[in-house]
């Protein structure tokens, strides 16, 4: 009940004056692209590879849509200069798709022209399951095109195994998470049981035939029995990665990395953050207990 409130809350910004912003700091690098990099040299340190996401969803015309082409172009340009381990993820409602699928394929061609030269990567998240269609025809389009992008399928969706299947088929990378969209019965698990099931089975196809295949969660159960898996499968570490979020989960980043496992971290920066930090808070309780504990202090 508790994380479809949550849900609820992510997709309704009236909310958003109840919230500091100061307490998303723990999930998103800053407002800036600066303070991405500097987020991304850190981890970078550590061992850790990243994927740059600059915040934002749902822009109301292609002005804005160009505007965030071109944060991104500049975000792809900058790890370039610097020399980071990272590559970008990306929304497709922020880039036009809700106004035009020819627009908003274009933009994100755009990135692709700076990172396939450069052996760089993007990846196209994935949103609510209105737009899932829609965003595996562009990806299979621009895959074809340029061979540098990969999408996301949330295990928590029903229909995500013959999507996986599909993706398989046309060798374009995946990036496994659990889902974080508000959905109805009809189209999605409701138990966690039923979704960390569903996950299992996904990633273990994934793992098997899939193109060097990310598999993102934090959740230690899951993480073992996969290790586990590779393990009786003699799947080598470098044949994956495991994926976390910025500032979720340090202790279980730190024994990955120490154990010999590739690790990468979505790092989110820039102003709009209230989505992106409401649907963290309803994929774990200790995230919610983490806010509470802040409003106390404050």
């Amino acid at each position: 009940m508790l994380r479809r409130v949550l849900l609820y809350l992510s997709e309704h910004g009236g909310f958003q004056r109840w919230v500091p912003p100061q307490l998303a700091r723990r999930f998103i690098a800053g407002d800036t692209l600066e303070d991405a990099l500097l987020a991304c040299e850190r981890v970078n340190h550590d061992g850790i590879t990243a994927t740059l996401d600059y915040l934002g969803e749902h822009v109301r015309n292609l002005e804005e849509a160009a505007k965030c082409r071109d944060a991104y172009v500049r975000t792809l340009e900058a790890i370039l200069e610097r020399g980071v381990k990272s590559n970008v993820s990306l929304k497709l409602t922020q880039f036009g798709i809700e106004l035009s699928d020819e627009k908003c394929a274009e933009n994100v061609s755009a990135l692709l022209k700076i990172a396939a030269p450069a052996g760089n990567f993007v990846r196209i998240d994935m949103e609510s399951s209105a737009y899932t269609d829609r965003t595996l025809r562009i990806v299979e389009t621009l895959h074809h095109q340029f061979g540098a992008c990969g999408t996301v399928i949330q295990a928590y969706l029903r229909r995500s195994a013959a999507d996986i299947e599909r993706l398989c088929a046309a060798g374009i990378r995946v990036r496994l998470c659990k889902g974080a969209y508000l959905e109805p019965p009809t189209v999605a698990f409701e138990h966690k049981s039923e979704v960390d099931r569903n996950y299992l089975e996904l990633a273990r196809v994934l793992l098997a035939r899939g193109n060097y295949p990310a598999i993102a969660t934090h959740d230690q159960a899951i993480i073992n029995a996969l290790i586990a898996h590779c393990r009786r499968e003699s799947i080598a570490p470098e044949r994956f990665e495991f994926q976390m979020l910025y500032g979720i989960r340090r202790d279980l980043q730190r024994k990955l990395v120490a154990e010999g496992y590739r690790l990468r971290l979505y790092i989110p920066y820039g102003e709009a953050w209230y989505p992106y930090f409401m649907r963290r808070l309803a994929e774990r309780p200790a995230n919610v207990l983490f806010l509470v504990r802040n409003l106390i202090r404050s």
